[in-house]
């Protein structure tokens, strides 16, 4: 097909939806319309999403990187424990202030509370791990709502519009499919709407889905070994202070 004929099909195809939306009734008319305000919540949701999961997967990267490099967690300097944008550097703060009030308190009554330190400290970790599941969940409920809902709210305009059709029919007392064609092709527009709106919508939701899935993996991972080497280390710091 030449450029020319295809660009005419088109737009013809266009000024046929435009008119099909504009012989729909009022009530098919909110419809589309409320499903072209969720499509752009939708795109905005999912874009918004993919590119804060990216931000924050780079940022947890570097800040693992730069804890690998470190010798002993307790030589970082404070600045580490103000990161608290990044999950990594959360949890990471939150760990190492409640060791440091365990080990104030412990000092206080002059107690060498090890086990507490760590124990302390492996509960401020799962406490910082649920906040930042919840962050990397944040916006999911919304976009599984538009997945479900949009359909179904499609589905009512076009059963409304094709209730009002027939009703037209019986109040012409004619039943020709030229008096019915258009009414039923005014309610379908809602229907094609709520597809529209669904279908993107849910291939994004699941891609999304899988990546937070992911990034929670990699975060109860890293509390693992956050905790692991927490241990570790004060195990290690105790037994040198005991042999000196």
């Amino acid at each position: 097909m030449s450029g020319p004929l295809s660009s005419s099909v088109f737009l013809a195809a266009n000024v046929n939806i435009i008119e099909i939306f504009a012989n729909t009734d009022h009530v098919g008319q909110a419809i589309t319309c409320l499903l072209g305000v969720f499509s752009i919540f939708a795109w905005s949701v999912m874009l918004g999403k993919y590119f804060e999961l990216k931000k924050l997967k780079r940022f947890n990267e570097a800040f693992e990187y730069r804890l690998r490099e470190e010798r002993r967690l307790f030589d970082l300097p404070e600045l580490f424990r103000t990161k608290r944008t990044i999950p990594y550097g959360d949890l990471f703060a939150d760990a190492m202030e409640a060791y440091a009030r365990a080990a104030q308190i412990g000092q206080e009554r002059g107690e060498q509370n090890i086990r507490s330190r760590i124990e302390h400290a492996e509960n401020a970790l799962q406490r910082a791990l649920g906040r930042q599941v919840l962050r990397y969940e944040a916006s999911m409920i919304f976009l599984a709502s538009i997945v479900s809902g949009a359909p179904f709210l499609g589905l009512l305009g076009t059963v409304w519009g094709v209730m009002v059709a027939f009703s037209s029919v019986a109040t012409a007392q004619s039943a020709s499919i030229q008096t019915l064609a258009p009414g039923v092709s005014a309610a379908l527009i809602t229907t094609i709407a709520g597809l529209i709106v669904a279908i993107p919508s849910v291939f994004g939701y699941n891609f999304l889905l899988n990546q937070v899935k992911v990034l929670i993996t990699e975060l109860e991972n890293y509390a693992s070994s956050l905790a692991d080497r927490i241990e570790l280390e004060t195990s290690a710091s105790t037994t040198t202070t005991e042999q000196g």
